[in-house]
């Protein structure tokens, strides 16, 4: 187990009616503030005029700004920053999924910054400060509500990068999972195979003596999955909800991936896919995923058959490992086709004549700064290509 630190400020506050609690418990933080949404979902469920309603009751004047979309754009973001100058805004509140807070992140930084917001997302510089946010959640998948990043699509250049840092961690999320039981079952497969693969990138690895990290993995792996069956059977199910919300948030708050290397190549991979063809994250991953897993399993095969034993719940002889390793990525595959999830990149509208050009995005060869992607198997373009045409 390697050193590590983790600092996590976020006051999570989860359960039902929660929601109703925002305006006094953003008060200590805001002076006025800005109230960041999607479309008409958060309107039609009511919390559009209930966060208003707590708002008021606290005292706390606040703009808004509608309109985010699945893979969030930069030019929205844009729009943040100059409404927020424009109004002296000191606090940002999302109210819907992983998106809406991504977005309501980049622009808390846009505010504090001189230059371009994307020069965070570029790597051209770092986060030094950045106003307070938070999330009222309505999608189990991202896990932003309590992760230090955020992800943000340039339609002019046709990239989609994230950033990373603690200081935009939110500082208050509220989780009711009553708003997650009015979801279609396309974002109940997409937000799981989102949260799923966010302990992948961080199971898989060749960091030794990992026992406790490792087995916490495992288990929310198996409940997020046991639970979305159960969702899709019975959208309805507060508790199944409940349970896939919490283990969204404990996917991506960094607990499970402290003191070992982490992976990250599949969520580089997808980034590609939504930026070609904005596609939704979740469903790229699910295609992606078992493919990359049949390309690196050999890498520490090991490691994989700890996954089909103790994840997918696959019997075997052990002398035979590479047939245990198969048969747990193929009952992954069936997992998500349960799920409605598609199962090649030809159902996502890709063709083998983008592949070329996404995994040399992907590895920065592109761009004349190849690095690779990955610690697992360090990808380089090539690499990628050949994982592309696991899933054509």
């Amino acid at each position: 187990m390697q050193n590590f630190q983790i600092k996590i400020p976020t006051n999570l506050v989860f359960g039902k009616n929660t929601h109703h609690q925002i305006g006094e418990l953003i008060k200590p933080y805001a002076t006025k503030v800005l109230l960041h949404y999607g479309g008409g979902t958060v309107k039609r469920l009511g919390l559009y005029d209930d966060t208003k309603k707590s708002l008021t009751a606290a005292g706390i004047p606040f703009v808004e700004l509608g309109g985010v979309m699945p893979n969030p754009r930069l030019s929205l973001v844009y729009e943040g920053i100059e409404l927020c100058k424009k109004e002296g805004v000191d606090f940002v509140l999302a109210i819907g999924g992983g998106s809406t807070l991504d977005s309501a992140k980049a622009i808390a930084v846009g505010m504090c910054y001189d230059g371009d917001v994307w020069d965070m997302f570029d790597g051209k510089a770092q986060i030094t400060a950045t106003l307070p946010v938070a999330i009222i959640l309505t999608i189990p998948a991202a896990g932003s509500e309590m992760s230090p990043n955020s992800v943000i699509s340039n339609e002019k250049l046709g990239r989609k990068c994230g950033m990373g840092s603690d200081l935009i961690r939110p500082v208050v999320s509220i989780v009711n999972p009553e708003f997650f039981t009015h979801l279609p079952k396309s974002q109940l497969g997409n937000g799981v195979a989102d949260i799923i693969s966010h302990i992948f990138e961080r199971y898989f690895t060749h960091t030794k003596n990992c026992d406790i990290t490792d087995g916490l993995c495992e288990s929310v792996l198996k409940t997020v999955m046991k639970n979305a069956l159960i969702a899709a059977e019975n959208p309805t199910n507060y508790e199944a909800w409940a349970e896939i919300g919490f283990g969204g948030i404990i996917a991506h708050n960094n607990w499970l991936g402290v003191g070992r290397d982490q992976d990250w190549a599949c969520h580089g991979m997808e980034h590609e896919l939504s930026a070609y063809n904005d596609v939704a994250h979740g469903a790229g991953l699910a295609v992606l995923t078992p493919a990359w897993m049949k390309y690196v399993y050999k890498e520490n095969i090991d490691m994989f058959v700890q996954f089909a034993v103790n994840v997918m719940g696959v019997e075997g002889s052990f002398r035979d490992p590479e047939a245990i390793v198969l048969e747990g990525i193929s009952r992954l595959e069936q997992f998500y086709k349960r799920l409605g999830l598609a199962q090649s990149l030809s159902a996502l509208n890709i063709g083998e004549d983008a592949f070329e050009e996404m995994a040399k995005k992907t590895t920065g060869a592109f761009f004349g700064n190849e690095t690779g992607r990955g610690s697992f198997k360090k990808l380089m373009w090539q690499d990628v290509v050949e994982i592309f045409k696991l899933c054509k």
